[in-house]
C-alpha cells in the first residue's frame, strides 16, 4: 500500500493518535499478562490461571472505554461526527501502516467507534470492515520459530525439551522421549521421504499455556510435506514436568484449537504471523477460530463478521428457524449453507423458566470466562447487527417478531437485531440419536454423561 499524503484535519489526526495510544497501552499490558503465564504454570497456581484469564478479557473492554473518554478531551469537535471518523480512519491507517500487529490495532479502532455508534453506521470508509493491509501483510520483524535439524530424530526432540523455556526440570526425560518417539514412529516416520539430516523441526518460539497444560507447537518439514507437531507438557505439582502426549496430525491438533476450548495464553507479539503459521497446520480452521484460540476474541469477532459478509455475498439460501426442539429461553436460527447458529434471547420465557434477559446475558458472560474444558462452545456476542431482510424466510421473521419483538427492528430492506449470540452449529442430541447406530448412541450417551 502506497503512503498517502498527511491528513489535513488536525482533529482527526489527534483522534487517530489517541486511539493508537490506547491500543498500544492495551497491547503492552496484554503481552505482560501473557508473559506471566509461565510462572503460574510452573508454580501450579491454577486459581491464578483462572483469574489472569478473566483479567485479560476485561482489559480490552477497559482500554476501549478509557480511550473513548480521552477522545472527548482531545478533540474540539463532536466525536459522533461520521465525517470526522472518516478522516480519523485515514489518519489511523497511515499510523499503523506496516505495524506487526496491524490487524489487532484496526479492530481496536473499530471497537472504539462501536462504543460510540450503532452498528447501522458501519461502513468500510469509516471503520475497518476490511483490513487496510489484508493483501499486503508486513513481513515479520524476526522469525517466530526456532529450527532444529540433526542426524537423529530422537536427538532433535531431546534438544527441543532441553532448550525449552521452562525453569522446572523434566521428571524423566528418557521416558518422555520414548513417549514422543513411539507416536512419531507410528504417525510420521512411515511417510518421511528424506534422510533425517534434511528433515526440519520448526518450533514456535512461544509456549502455549491453557488451564493446567503447556503446549509446544510446531511442524515437521520434509521436503514439500509438512506434519503438525505439538508436545503437551504437564506439571506433576512436585517440582517437575512430564510429556503427557505428542500430537502429529491435523485432526488431533484441531481439537486443541477447538471452539470448545478456552483461549491460550501465548506471547504472540506478531499475531498475523502466528495465525498464518497455525493456519497451515490446521487448514480446516477459519481465521476467526485461530485468532480466538490465540487469545484475541475481539479480533476473532472482526474476522467472523468479515467471513459472514463474504459468505452472504456468495450464497443465496435464506436464514431459517434452526431444526430441533425450540428452546424456552432462546430463539435460534441458522443459514443452511453456513456452519453457524444465531441465538436471540426471547422477551418472555416459557414456564418453568424464571429468569430475566439480563440473567441470561450474565450466564453467557460467565461461560465465556470459565474453563470450558472442551465441553461448551465458545460464542460471539453482537449488538445492533444488520442483515438483508430478503435473506430471512417469512416464517423466521414472523417467529422473531412473535417471541422477541424488543430485539427486532425492520428498516426498509434491512432487519436489525439488537442483541444476539453466534455459535458453531452442532447437531442437537435428539436429532443425532434419530439416525445414529447403536455404537454411536452408546458413545454419545457416555460423553453426555461425562459432560454432566
Amino acid at each position: 500500500m502506497a503512503l498517502q499524503p498527511l491528513i489535513h484535519n488536525s482533529t482527526a489526526r489527534r483522534m487517530a493518535k489517541t486511539i493508537l495510544n490506547g491500543f498500544r497501552s492495551y497491547f503492552a499490558e496484554y503481552l505482560n499478562s501473557t508473559l506471566t503465564a509461565k510462572a503460574r504454570y510452573e508454580k501450579a497456581d491454577w486459581q491464578g490461571v483462572k483469574e489472569a484469564n478473566v483479567e485479560r478479557l476485561e482489559l480490552y473492554k477497559d482500554k476501549v472505554a478509557q480511550t473513548v473518554n480521552y477522545l472527548a478531551m482531545v478533540t474540539n469537535q463532536d466525536i459522533a461526527s461520521l465525517t470526522l471518523w472518516r478522516e480519523a480512519k485515514k489518519a489511523y491507517t497511515q499510523l499503523v501502516f506496516n505495524f506487526p500487529n496491524f490487524e489487532i490495532a484496526e479492530t481496536f479502532f473499530n471497537s472504539v467507534f462501536s462504543d460510540i455508534h450503532d452498528h447501522d453506521k458501519i461502513s468500510d470508509d469509516i471503520i475497518y470492515v476490511l483490513s487496510s493491509q489484508l493483501l499486503e501483510a508486513p513481513e515479520a520483524e524476526y522469525s517466530i520459530f526456532v529450527r532444529y535439524k540433526g542426524e537423529n530424530f530422537r536427538d532433535n526432540f531431546q534438544r527441543i525439551l532441553e532448550e525449552a523455556e521452562f525453569s522446572l526440570p523434566m521428571e524423566d526425560l528418557s521416558l518422555d522421549l520414548d513417549c514422543i518417539m513411539n507416536v512419531f514412529n507410528q504417525e510420521v516416520l512411515p511417510y518421511i521421504e528424506n534422510p533425517p539430516e534434511r528433515v526440519k523441526f520448526d518450533l514456535l518460539e512461544s509456549t502455549f499455556y491453557r488451564s493446567k497444560a503447556a503446549y509446544m507447537v510446531g511442524r515437521v518439514v520434509d521436503g514439500d510435506q509438512t506434519f503438525p507437531m505439538a508436545l503437551v507438557i504437564l506439571n506433576n505439582e512436585q517440582g517437575a514436568l512430564y510429556v503427557d502426549t505428542a500430537l502429529f496430525n491435523s485432526d488431533e491438533l484441531s481439537v486443541i484449537f477447538s471452539f470448545t476450548q478456552n483461549h491460550f495464553m501465548v506471547d504472540a507479539p506478531l499475531p498475523y504471523q502466528y495465525a498464518l503459521f497455525l493456519k497451515n497446520l490446521v487448514p480446516n480452521k477459519l481465521d476467526y477460530e485461530i485468532y480466538n484460540s490465540l487469545g484475541f476474541p475481539k479480533h476473532a469477532k472482526t474476522e467472523f463478521f468479515r467471513e459472514l459478509v463474504g459468505h452472504l455475498s456468495n450464497s443465496k439460501d435464506n436464514f431459517v428457524i434452526a431444526p430441533g426442539i425450540k428452546g424456552m429461553v432462546m430463539s435460534v436460527f441458522t443459514l443452511p449453507s453456513y456452519n453457524i447458529v444465531f441465538k436471540i434471547i426471547k422477551d418472555k420465557f416459557a414456564p418453568p423458566k424464571e429468569v430475566t434477559h439480563q440473567i441470561v446475558r450474565d450466564k453467557y458472560r460467565l461461560v465465556s470466562r470459565h474453563d470450558r474444558i472442551g465441553r461448551m462452545a465458545d460464542t460471539q456476542e453482537f449488538d445492533n447487527l444488520i442483515f438483508p431482510i430478503d435473506r430471512f424466510s417469512q416464517e423466521l421473521i414472523d417467529e422473531l417478531l412473535k417471541v422477541a419483538p424488543s430485539q427486532i427492528e425492520i428498516r426498509a430492506d434491512k432487519i436489525l437485531i439488537r442483541h444476539l449470540y453466534t455459535e458453531r452449529y452442532m447437531t442437537p442430541l435428539n436429532i443425532y440419536l434419530e439416525t445414529a447406530n447403536d455404537e454411536e448412541i452408546r458413545s454419545a450417551m457416555e460423553e453426555y454423561g461425562n459432560c454432566i
